[in-house]
């Protein structure tokens, strides 16, 4: 079980904290905080002290004068040599005080730009280095006053002191984010460890980038071509913000009748016809897609509009457009997520999945890429392309479906095996996956057949064992994990549905954040 931890994710290293949204300074960081906080109070010493490389202490003359002096000249190539190894690390104490004089405090950028205060008359050399950054830094009280007044709008997730938690979530900085992984990746700067790298969500990426190239370069040729209902209806398209086999999403801008200085944004998803495939079936199946979605109403459903043609003959969805975009974004931008956050999208997402199947519907492809998010954190479930209708208005039992459907890592593992399952099941075994993606950042398999994957015959080795599966081993609460076991069971008669999961003890302690609640 070692070596799997290894090799499966860095949730396997169990000694690893989940992260947290606000980054804590790092020791050196606050080594310096506290030293240059002690510079700027410190009255200088009574007596000579020993000198030490790692003390603060001013020097006296008498030790000026008893420290040795160099007895030979350095030569060309040891100077050169020095000069090259203090300039990495005055960038590198640069950067360490830059990020502590950020989190001083207010008391402290006063008292250091207090003249009645003593200081050292003969400070060291590294103390007259910190010094004068800091006189350089904090040369305008009243700026870096307001510098901390200023709410901390970047911050991703916080917890309030009531316990309420918010997500404030940006679209647009997240795909700046994704777009400088992706360039680290390519010019070398980023390396995946490999034996993680099969499991790895950038790989993922990486490979739809790749294959999306030709077709994204075409689509800046040919350009948006609505027709003037579409255009008159939900404005003009303009820029792409999602694409997939499907098709590409667009947002569509309207200028607002009752205020002309605002807009009202909607997503508009452009569907490619499949080869070979003629425009009857073409129709049929857009048509399918778009009485399922239409039909559902729920805070963590998208809401879908409308359904139109345009001037090339291609059908174009119309949905509400969320702002966050997507968890797969999200959580290959930020490694993997809080707890508490993930505790939370999946709440959400369990609440949809709950809903669509009292409606009698299954999604069949749920997996990060399908569940949009909101600026304040509300997620909806989209893209119904694959679904399916178990169950009609009139009758009390459900039909069982057939055939591979969905993304590999997110596909159960009776679509393998069996000649028909429940597909309610298929959608939960989808949502424990998802859940473990946002707790680590990976997934936990390529497949989930026991004869190819060696991850998921570890895990299925580990259920049975005491020691269990690493990664969901590393979820610190048992509940927790009691509930993932069950979710993620490979037997589809045993595996929980979305309800149990919801009224689980785990479940019904999952805080929902207002947002989610109200899909706002």
């Amino acid at each position: 079980m070692a070596v799997l931890a290894d090799t499966t994710s860095p949730a396997g290293e169990a000694g690893r904290p989940d992260p947290s949204p606000l980054q804590t300074p790092s020791t050196s960081t606050a080594s310096f905080a506290s030293s240059k906080h002690g510079d700027a109070v410190q009255s200088p010493p009574a007596a000579p002290a020993a000198p030490s490389e790692s003390s603060q202490q001013p020097l006296t003359n008498d030790e000026k004068t008893s420290r040795p002096s160099l007895q030979k000249k350095p030569t060309f190539s040891s100077r050169i040599s020095r000069m090259f190894s203090q300039r990495d690390t005055n960038e590198a104490n640069r950067e360490a005080r830059r990020e502590a004089n950020d989190k001083l405090p207010e008391e402290v950028i006063e008292e250091n730009n207090d003249p009645a205060k003593p200081r050292p008359d003969q400070p060291s050399r590294s103390s007259s280095k910190i010094e004068k950054m800091g006189s350089v830094r904090n040369g305008s009280d009243a700026t870096a006053a307001k510098k901390k007044e200023e709410p901390a709008v970047s911050r991703r997730f916080w917890v309030e002191e009531n316990g309420e938690h918010f997500h404030h979530l940006k679209g647009a900085k997240r795909q700046d984010k994704l777009t400088d992984i992706f360039r680290d990746l390519m010019l070398g700067k980023k390396k995946e460890h490999h034996d993680e790298q099969p499991l790895s969500l950038m790989s993922t990426w990486v490979d739809q980038i790749k294959s999306e190239k030709d077709k994204l370069a075409k689509e800046k040729k040919d350009g948006p071509n609505a027709a003037a209902s579409l255009v008159q209806k939900y404005g003009k398209c303009q820029e792409i913000v999602g694409r997939g086999a499907f098709g590409i999403v667009r947002i569509a801008h309207k200028a607002d009748p009752n205020n002309s200085k605002q807009e009202q944004l909607y997503a508009v998803k452009e569907f490619r016809r499949r080869p070979q495939e003629d425009s009857k079936k073409y129709s049929k199946r857009l048509n399918s897609e778009f009485c399922i979605s239409s039909s559902l109403r729920h805070p963590n459903v998208i809401h879908t509009l409308d359904l139109l043609e345009d001037a090339k003959g291609d059908y174009c969805e119309v949905m509400e457009f969320c702002a966050g975009g997507d968890l797969y974004s999200l959580v290959l931008a930020n490694g993997k997520l809080d707890v508490l956050e993930a505790d939370c999208y999946f709440a959400q997402l369990m609440r949809g999945v709950e809903y669509i199947h009292e409606m009698g519907v299954a999604h069949r492809d749920l997996k990060p890429e399908n569940l949009l998010l909101t600026t304040h954190g509300a997620l909806k479930i989209t893209d119904f392309g694959n679904g399916e209708c178990f169950r009609m208005a009139w009758e009390t039992e459900p039909h069982m479906t057939a055939g591979l459907c969905g993304s590999a890592p997110y596909i159960a593992p009776e679509e393998y095996t069996d000649k028909e399952f429940d597909p309610r099941a298929v959608d939960v075994w989808a949502c424990g996956v998802i859940y473990m993606a946002m707790r680590t950042g990976r997934h936990l398999w390529r497949v989930a057949k026991k004869d190819e994957d060696e991850f998921y015959e570890n895990y299925i080795r580990g259920r049975k064992s005491e020691e269990g599966y690493a990664p969901i081993e590393t979820l610190h609460r048992a509940r927790c994990r009691n509930v993932i076991y069950s979710i993620l069971d490979p037997n589809a008669s045993r595996r929980i549905s979305a309800h149990q999961v919801l009224n689980s003890e785990w479940g019904k302690g999952i805080k929902l954040c207002k947002a989610g609640e109200q899909g706002l």
